[in-house]
């Protein structure tokens, strides 16, 4: 049994900065990881909390040029589709945006959830069984803090298609596509979502999200 962990001030301010500093990092430096960095922050990933412990998180490391080559195809078809939702104004900061570092970051992480795995017996998902993919949200939230961590940025990829991504790294049918991930580090670090910065879309009040019954 390890010591019971005792939080202090000090810890729960540096935790807040570290929430305030995540951040989604689209502009990476071409710098290599160190050897093995990559295994522990997976291994730190690992730690997030799952449905029945299934831990059904699947992470696949693509490093093959033409698989990468493949993903960006994906990024910038898709990506003109959704440019075509918008307008006027928006459609001009939609054009301005950084929205993938995937040419850039040395290290591309897809993440899957194994949704048919036997691990946890099935324990607390018989009526949402969605809670896996949750689980696997989970898992890449603790990655990307534990990134921050080590001065590691992280770049989620949503602009996909699942099918394309999928076909690509030949996965099995029973995991679905979760996130792909940009891992490098950042050529710039701020404490401001960049989507702000940019005038996309401001932070909202708690008072618009928190409510009482």
């Amino acid at each position: 049994m390890t010591d019971a962990f005792h939080p202090t001030d000090e810890f729960s301010t540096q935790f807040d900065s570290l929430l305030a500093w995540r951040r989604d990092v689209r502009r990476f430096k071409s710098d290599s990881l160190e050897p093995g960095l990559l295994e522990e922050l997976i291994d730190r990933a690992c730690l997030a909390p799952s449905v029945g412990n299934a831990q059904p998180w699947r992470f696949v490391s693509v490093e093959s040029h033409d698989h990468r080559d493949l993903v960006a195809e994906s990024f910038a078809t898709e990506n003109a589709e959704a440019a075509k939702l918008y307008k006027d104004e928006q459609a001009r900061l939609y054009s301005e945006l950084k929205l993938a570092g995937l040419r850039e970051a040395p290290v591309h992480l897809a993440v899957f959830s194994d949704n048919e795995t036997e691990l946890g017996s099935g324990l607390g998902r018989q009526t949402m069984p969605e809670t896996l993919v949750y689980s696997t949200v989970c898992a890449i939230h603790t990655l990307w803090l534990a990134a921050r961590t080590r001065g590691v940025g992280v770049g989620w990829v949503s602009i996909l298609d699942p099918k394309v991504i999928t076909r690509t790294l030949n996965v099995p049918d029973n995991w679905q596509f979760v996130g792909y991930l940009c891992i490098g580090y950042p050529i710039e670090n701020h404490d401001d979502p960049e989507l702000v910065r940019h005038g996309w879309q401001d932070r909202i009040d708690r008072s618009k999200v928190y409510f009482r019954r």
